[in-house]
């Protein structure tokens, strides 16, 4: 066998980069952009061979309804720049139950909108099912993308999708913590896929694994794979869109042209204001499974309480079988200050 064959990745034929670095990489932001950035990113995008771009608020359409700061470009200007920059490629928008109205992303279909993803966690699928039904008959395309995947263990995780109709687009295993390792990347994605046609996966960095993890879920049966330009996203960032077509490009051939997509990763790298991130804070979330949107809560817990914030967070993780709320960190704190005193 040669060193080539070897290392091949053997992916599907129909695999498919998503590009969504104005989405995820929004957060890095503050969901702040210029226009001009805005329209000649997407037309550098629109000559790539990237078949899927993701666009908007990071946190989703109608993100201020949550009381979160609004984006700088408006969904409709969004559309308006999509329109004239991406040709016939597929974009899309994501969307969250709790504040995105089907109205809503009825309207930016109307304006030329392909796809949305619709954000969960696995827990909360059986109680928005009737959502997803009413978002699949507005928009021809939807995605379910599964929130916090690790957080639910597998033999968990399948009977809570009983109930999805399986003309989706597709469902998504999304490593919102940065804390999958290969091995949970390949169970996860190819249980998935085992009931669902198209499975997609959505990675962030926090170990320094979302590259081999999205290849290894391209060989374990994903058909889609997300990726920003220099990795630019949200908390340690996603997966480098650049990277993951060089790979492809070394092992198979050239699908997406990774040199387009370097430039355009420099391009980033050179004109995007990204908002510094605590890296320790990053690791130890990758390590214990804790999201970014905690870290400045458990920031603020751990100097109130003079605790390591490693120790407050893995306080919090045992205090429950899930993903630890608000109210988790409140209670390691207040554990942790009494264990102190004593």
């Amino acid at each position: 066998m040669t060193l080539a064959s070897r290392d091949r990745t053997d992916l599907p034929e129909g695999a498919m980069l998503l590009d969504c670095t104005i989405r995820d990489g929004s957060y890095a932001v503050d969901f702040q952009f210029e226009d001009d950035f805005a329209v000649e990113l997407l037309a550098g995008l629109g000559e790539t061979s990237v078949p899927l771009v993701e666009i908007g608020h990071g946190l989703g359409l109608e993100a201020e309804r949550a009381g979160v700061r609004a984006c700088s470009i408006a969904d409709e200007r969004w559309c308006e720049i999509a329109g004239s920059t991406l040709g016939d490629k597929q974009w899309g928008m994501f969307a969250q139950p709790s504040f995105t109205r089907v109205s809503s992303i009825a309207a930016m279909c109307d304006r030329g909108m392909s796809f949305v993803r619709v954000g969960m966690e696995a827990e909360k699928v059986a109680d928005n099912l009737g959502y997803l039904d009413e978002v699949a008959d507005a928009c021809p395309r939807v995605y379910l993308n599964l929130m916090k995947t690790s957080d639910t263990a597998l033999d968990r995780l399948l009977p809570m999708l009983e109930g999805v109709r399986d003309d989706l687009a597709g469902v998504y295993v999304v490593d919102s913590h940065g804390t999958m390792l290969p091995a949970d990347v390949r169970a996860y994605v190819s249980a998935v896929a085992r009931h669902f046609a198209t499975v997609g996966f959505h990675g962030h960095n926090n170990l320094g694994m979302a590259n081999v993890n999205s290849i290894t879920a391209l060989q374990s049966g994903a058909l889609i794979a997300d990726g920003t330009l220099n990795g630019i996203g949200r908390g340690a960032g996603n997966a480098e869109l650049e990277s993951l077509a060089g790979i492809i490009a070394k092992t198979d051939r050239d699908r997406f042209g990774y040199r387009q997509l370097a430039r355009l990763a420099e391009f980033c790298r050179a004109n995007m204001r990204v908002v510094p991130e605590d890296r320790t804070m990053q690791v130890f979330g990758g390590v214990i499974g804790i999201h970014s949107g905690y870290f400045p809560l458990v920031s603020e817990l751990s100097e109130k309480t003079a605790t390591d914030p490693a120790v407050l967070m893995e306080t919090a993780a045992g205090l429950t079988d899930h993903s630890p709320t608000k109210d988790h960190f409140h209670r390691a704190a207040a554990l942790l200050a009494h264990r102190a005193a004593a």
